[in-house]
């Protein structure tokens, strides 16, 4: 692990071609950036990593006394008879679903869309984390889609896994350069608790094609994966401390691995995108599996099977202004 002005970035060295564990690339004074905007917080190196990783860790950014207070919250909300603000998701794995009863947050995999939760929104907003969005996106940001996870030990059918696939595959919104995921782990995260994986450089390629993978403990609803993904591509494993933040481009292939201990494997996250991006109709491309799935779960849920709601209706309702000027979403 190699550590510069407080920020690192870990590498599994006998996968990566071509780079030593751990080290930022070389900058020449004619290097050009895509994917990150002009500022004053990341460095060169920085930037270059980023340009051709398509991720960035930032050490011990969020303060422990944050984290504990969206536990706190997290486990408020997985209590019976907590009132739930508007629009919030409380998801289960497969296989606990399909088990005996399981009480309180243990039974719990995921909270989503807490955009309307002002202490778990809380997160979003942090200036520690805003100061890095903004390298990405600019100075107007939209939170977009935010998520506390909550990885379970693996019942032993593989169920905790998440396949690897492209954030983007979700999203009805453009362009994907100016969107930016933020992932904090709520604790040490590694390979033994399912820590994510990512393929280095993905994300300088196209958006490709997702489905349920064909796995034989189940998959949890809406966890798509790049079909044509195999495992013997070159993947690196983020391996962090609590507090530790890693920023990624929507086009990264990532996933995570088995829980294979007893506790669960907490991070909290939010993806965000520059307020001048734009909504796009994705019928016809290879999201509009997620469209129509997304369209039917929002119609269970309302119990309205003939209600005529889009994808960027969806995302609208999800989407909530943390800086600066709100212009198109």
């Amino acid at each position: 692990m190699k550590v510069l002005s407080g920020h690192f970035l870990q590498h599994d060295s006998s996968i990566v071609k071509n780079q030593t564990a751990g080290a930022f690339p070389a900058y020449s004074q004619g290097d050009t950036f895509r994917f990150t905007l002009e500022n004053k917080l990341l460095t060169p190196q920085q930037r270059k990593f980023y340009e051709e990783n398509g991720y960035l860790v930032i050490k011990n950014l969020v303060p422990k006394q944050k984290l504990q207070q969206y536990r706190k919250r997290f486990a408020e909300l997985c209590s019976n008879g907590v009132e739930r603000p508007a629009g919030l998701i409380v998801m289960r794995d497969v296989a606990i679903a399909k088990s005996e009863f399981v009480p309180g947050e243990k039974a719990v995999t995921k909270i989503q869309d807490f955009m309307y939760d002002d202490e778990l929104f809380d997160y979003c907003q942090l200036p520690e984390i805003l100061q890095y969005v903004q390298c990405f996106t600019g100075p107007n940001i939209m939170a977009m889609h935010t998520m506390l996870i909550n990885k379970p030990p693996d019942p032993g059918t593989k169920s905790s896994r998440h396949p690897m696939h492209q954030d983007l595959h979700y999203f009805p919104f453009r362009p994907a350069d100016r969107i930016v995921c933020a992932w904090t782990a709520m604790e040490k995260v590694h390979r033994g608790n399912g820590c994510l994986v990512a393929v280095p450089g993905t994300h300088t390629g196209d958006l490709q094609e997702h489905g349920y993978p064909e796995w034989e403990g189940g998959v949890n609803k809406m966890y798509h994966g790049v079909k044509s993904y195999t495992p013997d591509q070159e993947r690196v494993w983020l391996e962090m401390e609590e507090g530790d933040t890693v920023f990624f481009h929507p086009i990264l292939l990532h996933g995570s691995g088995m829980n294979r201990t007893k506790g669960f494997r907490k991070a909290i996250s939010c993806h965000y995108a520059a307020s001048d991006c734009e909504y796009i109709d994705v019928s016809g491309t290879t999201q509009a599996v997620i469209e129509e799935e997304i369209k039917e779960l929002v119609r269970k849920r309302t119990k309205r099977e003939n209600y005529n709601i889009s994808l960027k209706d969806v995302w609208k309702f999800r989407a909530r202004l943390v800086q600066g000027e709100q212009i198109n979403l």
